[in-house]
């Protein structure tokens, strides 16, 4: 007779139904992590895919591809295929994926090419683009694991309303992506479908809550993903990735019927938002749903249509005028690492090249910010968690370090610092009393208007006339690390306490040759030491460097448009840097 535990005969089963959801033809060869850190050729260099379907996956200007299929040139049911083999290529290297459900997709492309081949017209603005979903976005008739394993045999009833706006817009949903359990980390694991892995080296982590997405974007393995975003988890992937995301602010998009953790804490609200590896992606993304009018289907959602005035900043002197950032070089709790150092130079560089005034952001109420915050999250106990991992019996993950068993064990030998914010709220954090909860809630309130005067007080500074038009910071301190390690978010749980609706965009990638160690500085804590003390250039070879621009409340139009006009300027400062160089 078995001793096994119940739930880990179930994560078994699943394992084994997801295993048998992939086409015996798209299966390829197991390459050892150690033989083959970096993974992004092998979808490429496998031979699965044609040279049609590699033409398809490399164009990452999502305009192109609606265009293609818009008028035909490229059909749905050719452009699914291929974004699902190299999806499939890519969860076979970096175990991505959590479902994958190829008969309905496939039927789905079927039909939007008929209807293009009868009427002539599209179905929406999205029509036949394949688009990747986090594990949270509720399909009817699919299980909704979401990181635990009670979530297994629990199939949906209803598609979540953000599904239910890419069907009217004529896109096709065909995988959903891991997450870690509780969704509260920075990393990607959980005992249902395993660990993550970052294909730009996979011994370090893809990040997380949308790691899942984060991986399979990187490897191209979809067009556009969608993720969500309570503490980082749409930015810290999409930095460790070399993606573009966009954090709204809460309501913009809607979330209704979503599976989530922490239900029902509205105080800061988990966003959903786009990840891609093009800004064109994030912007059809945007202008497509809330073209819908996601908030006939949302009781939440903010009735804000898609404003043409903001997106030509209306409200930052216009198009083509002078802009002023602020670039936090620092956050006061830990210092960033000499890439990040050098991407907020390159940035710096790259905006006043072209015109703009860059001014140094002085952090504001940054440590009372932080504990706020995460009070606020733990504010139940880990009630929560518990009770989600009571209903199989799974234990609840305490740490991200591999396991024994697992294959990036061999040769792991770091040791995670004690995360700093388990000092300001409490290794095992009481279950507060509603008033107690209330008062921070208050005190957040307080913080928010506290923050926004000292925003407000920049027009002093910038010579424009205005505030701060947007602030450029590190959305995480390092590049991707090894798994286990990456215990540090505030650089972008600052924004889902304040509101502020920020982006992530790539900068450049880490080089041994130029991002040299930094001198010891004056530790703002142990988690700033440990953190400083990881930096090794060759560890991080060749990882990407992504920073985020962060704009006000509500300002997805504006913050969209800055982000492009960075990414312009850094594009012809390297291309310009290259000829010279």
């Amino acid at each position: 007779m078995s001793t096994e535990p119940e739930w880990t005969s179930l994560c078994s089963q699943k394992q084994k139904a997801q295993q048998d959801s992939i086409p015996r033809e798209w299966i390829i060869q197991k390459i050892p992590i150690s033989e083959r850190p970096n993974v992004l050729d092998v979808p490429e260099m496998c031979g699965l895919l044609s040279p049609q379907e590699i033409m398809i996956t490399e164009t990452t200007d999502i305009g192109n591809i609606l265009e293609k299929l818009r008028t035909a040139e490229w059909s749905s049911l050719e452009t699914l295929i291929a974004f699902y083999k190299r999806a499939v290529i890519a969860h076979q290297m970096t175990n991505c994926l959590t479902e994958i459900f190829v008969e309905r997709a496939l039927e789905r492309a079927r039909y939007l090419d008929e209807v293009l081949a009868k009427t002539g017209k599209v179905v929406g603005p999205l029509h036949g683009l394949p688009i990747s979903l986090k594990d949270q976005f509720t399909m009817k008739g699919l299980e909704t694991v979401m990181g635990y394993v009670s979530g297994i045999g629990q199939y949906a009833d209803q598609d979540c309303v953000i599904v239910q706006i890419l069907y009217e817009c004529g896109a096709v949903p065909f995988v959903r992506t891991n997450v870690p359990q509780t969704l509260m980390w920075g990393e990607t694991h959980n005992n249902v479908f395993g660990r993550t892995l970052n294909p730009y080296n996979r011994s370090l982590t893809p990040g997380g809550s949308s790691g899942g997405e984060g991986a399979l974007l990187a490897m191209k393995g979809s067009p556009l993903g969608i993720g969500t975003d309570i503490g980082g988890s749409l930015r810290i992937p999409s930095a460790f990735c070399g993606l573009y995301t966009l954090r709204p602010s809460y309501g913009r998009l809607p979330y209704y019927g979503a599976a989530n953790a922490l239900s029902g804490q509205e105080s800061i609200s988990s966003v959903l938002g786009p990840m891609a590896n093009s800004l064109s992606g994030i912007k059809d993304f945007m202008t497509a749903v809330i073209g819908a009018k996601p908030w006939r289907l949302d009781p939440v959602v903010v009735r804000k249509p898609w404003d043409e005035e903001e997106w030509n900043l209306c409200e930052h002197g216009g198009v083509g005028a002078q802009l002023c950032f602020a670039i936090m070089w620092d956050n006061g709790v830990v210092r960033p690492h000499p890439p990040l150092v050098r991407a907020m130079q390159m940035t710096k560089a790259a905006l006043e090249k072209m015109g703009h005034k860059v001014i140094d952001w002085e952090p504001h109420r940054h440590l009372e910010i932080y504990k706020n915050a995460e009070t606020i999250f733990v504010a139940d106990g880990n009630h929560d968690y518990l009770t989600e991992c009571a209903k199989s019996g799974e234990p609840l993950i305490r740490t991200m370090v591999p396991s024994e068993e697992e294959e990036l064990a061999q040769g792991y030998e770091f040791e995670p610092p004690y995360p700093f914010v388990k000092t300001l709220v409490g290794d095992e954090p009481e279950h507060m009393k509603a008033y107690d909860l209330w008062k921070l809630h208050d005190e957040k309130r307080q913080l928010r208007k506290s923050h926004l005067d000292h925003w407000e007080k920049t027009a002093s500074q910038t010579g424009t006339g205005r505030p701060v038009d947007a602030i450029i910071s590190p959305a995480v301190a390092y590049t991707a690390v090894p798994h286990g390690l990456n215990t540090d978010s505030f650089y972008t749980t600052l924004c889902n306490a304040l509101d502020y609706t920020t982006s992530v965009f790539p900068v450049t990638h880490v080089d041994p040759e130029v991002d040299l160690p930094h001198e010891p500085h004056e530790f703002y804590n142990h988690e700033d030491e440990a953190i400083y003390k990881l930096y090794q250039t060759e560890l991080f070879e060749g990882c990407p460097v992504g920073l985020q621009l962060i704009g006000r409340t509500l300002e997805e139009e504006a913050v969209l448009r800055m982000t492009y006009i960075v990414d312009d300027a850094l594009k012809r400062w390297k291309s310009e840097a290259q000829a010279g160089g």
